[in-house]
């Protein structure tokens, strides 16, 4: 047990001991020791989740010998151990699967450093997920903005150096707002952990307190959070972000770095606030209007898109739409469809950022949809790959992302607002509709006969079709077994609070 308890503080300090030592390596060796180490931290939180599932607890490691407000804590339960587990398999299946292009993308002299910033950032990542104190969340979310900047900047070419700074601009904005709201709950509280904090929430508001402040506090932290993660109307970063970033970039700022954010944000939620207070509170309301609107105009973006990329792109705007309607739904069930669509959205978004540019260089290396087609003809596998990665964006069942919108019906049915009903029932059904008409006629291009009528087989690496297999067994685990996860994030929420 004593062992166990110290792996999530090892899968942070690994991680940042991995970014040093990467810097003095070769390219490739740097990439062979980050898989490895990767899969070393894969082995290390398994045991996590099976020790948390199997004794029904969570447990607190404490870091120093300061009490609070300066102590830092780490604490593991079942929904943090899940989160990490799923978020390292996706990394490391976007660091395997992206692998070539790393090397074809980025000059060989900083191939190294780059593998620097992926250790750097799931440094960041695990922290985020395991910090039990507000302060620490702070320090690793920089971390994590810096590290996602260069990941992006490191391609070196105009319209990603132009991402990079848009993207780093509004982060810092969103930091910025982070660390106000930090500040107000501090000079409310006087602490800076979690439970500290929350202990003294819960005597304001049970002695009848103004809640204006706190109120006040969460409002600051929700925007700069909400910038950062690209809900509407702060998405419009997101198609030269994701779009034009190398795939491994790409795959693990959508799938993972954004998802964090929103983590973070539904932690403060439930431990610091407390969720019956939060849900007193109008912020609920208006993420769930922020989330529908963001759903629907993300996916009317992605219809009028005319690049594949970017097209996946405001598909991610409408995901993050889901995960905050989800928050804004409230109740168990709520959280339940938001958590589960995190899952089903990072594994699915991975293989679509890993897939489109095979097919474009199917099609002379070219993103655009009319010089696409026939390249799931000449590149079967990954053709099979990028539809099976669409059709749990449909919501096909069996799939991950059907299970997905079927929690989120169901949440609505049971959260007991005829007009939250109705609104949510409509989103869904017009946003069904709307990703079934851009991924079909996505796949009716890339395997429709066009001018090039070769039919040769694209040769790819094991490692490639490892990784994308990994992905779509997890994507297939999640829907087909949506009832195993979706208890696993209940029994978390249970000892969350």
């Amino acid at each position: 047990m004593s062992l166990i308890t110290n792996f999530p503080l090892f899968t942070i300090v690994l991680s940042l001991f991995s970014g040093v030592l990467c810097t003095m390596l070769s390219g490739k060796t740097a990439r062979r020791y980050t898989v490895s180490y990767e899969c070393g931290l894969i082995v290390l939180v398994s045991f996590v989740l099976y020790y948390t599932i199997r004794t029904g607890t969570s447990f607190t490691y404490v870091m120093g010998e300061f009490p609070a407000p300066w102590g830092n804590e780490i604490r593991a339960g079942i929904l943090e151990s899940l989160m990490a587990l799923i978020f390292l398999i996706v990394m490391l299946c976007s660091v395997l699967g992206g692998a070539r292009f790393i090397d074809l993308d980025i000059d060989v002299s900083k191939v190294n450093l780059y593998y620097t910033l992926i250790n750097l950032m799931t440094a960041a990542i695990m922290a985020i997920l395991w910090t039990n104190d507000i302060f620490t969340g702070y320090v690793f979310l920089e971390i994590l903005t810096l590290t996602s900047c260069g990941i992006l900047i490191v391609r070196e070419i105009g319209r990603t150096t132009l991402a990079a700074i848009r993207y780093m601009i509004l982060n810092l904005l969103g930091s910025g707002l982070f660390l106000l709201g930090v500040v107000l709950l501090y000079d409310i509280t006087g602490n800076l952990l979690m439970v500290s904090m929350h202990k003294t929430i819960e005597a304001i508001s049970g002695q009848g307190g103004n809640l204006v402040a706190i109120t006040m506090a969460l409002g600051v932290l929700t925007i700069g959070l909400s910038i950062k993660s690209g809900l509407f109307p702060f998405h419009f970063w997101m198609p030269d972000t994701y779009g034009y970033a190398t795939p491994t970039s790409g795959s693990v700022l959508s799938s993972l770095v954004s998802k964090c954010y929103i983590l973070l944000l539904f932690k403060i939620y439930y431990r610091v606030i407390g969720i019956d207070l939060f849900e007193r509170l109008p912020i609920e309301d208006i993420l769930l209007v922020l989330g529908m609107c963001g759903i629907v105009l993300g996916s009317v973006s992605a219809l009028h898109a005319e690049h594949i990329n970017r097209m996946i792109a405001f598909s991610s705007a409408a995901q993050i739409g889901y995960i905050f309607m989800g928050i804004g739904i409230g109740g168990t069930a709520g959280y339940t469809a938001a958590l589960f669509h995190i899952l089903a959205h990072s594994v699915t978004k991975s293989l679509l950022f890993l897939t489109t540019p095979r097919l474009s260089e199917a099609s002379g290396n070219s993103l655009l949809f009319k010089k696409l087609q026939g390249s799931g003809l000449r590149d079967p596998n990954t053709g099979f790959f990028f539809g099976a990665a669409a059709f749990s964006m449909i919501g096909i069942p069996i799939f991950a992302g059907f299970a997905s919108k079927l929690l989120f019906a169901s949440a609505a049915v049971g959260c007991g607002s005829t007009w939250k009903l109705i609104a949510i029932m409509v989103v869904l059904a017009v946003s069904s509709v709307l990703n079934a008409l851009y991924f079909i006629r996505t796949l009716i291009r890339i395997f429709s006969e066009g001018e090039d009528r070769r039919r040769t087989t694209v040769k790819h690496g094991a490692l490639f079709h490892i990784s994308m297999s990994t992905l779509i067994a997890v994507n297939l685990a999640l829907g087909l077994f949506s009832w195993v996860f979706t208890s696993l994030i209940e029994r978390g929420l249970a000892m969350f609070g």
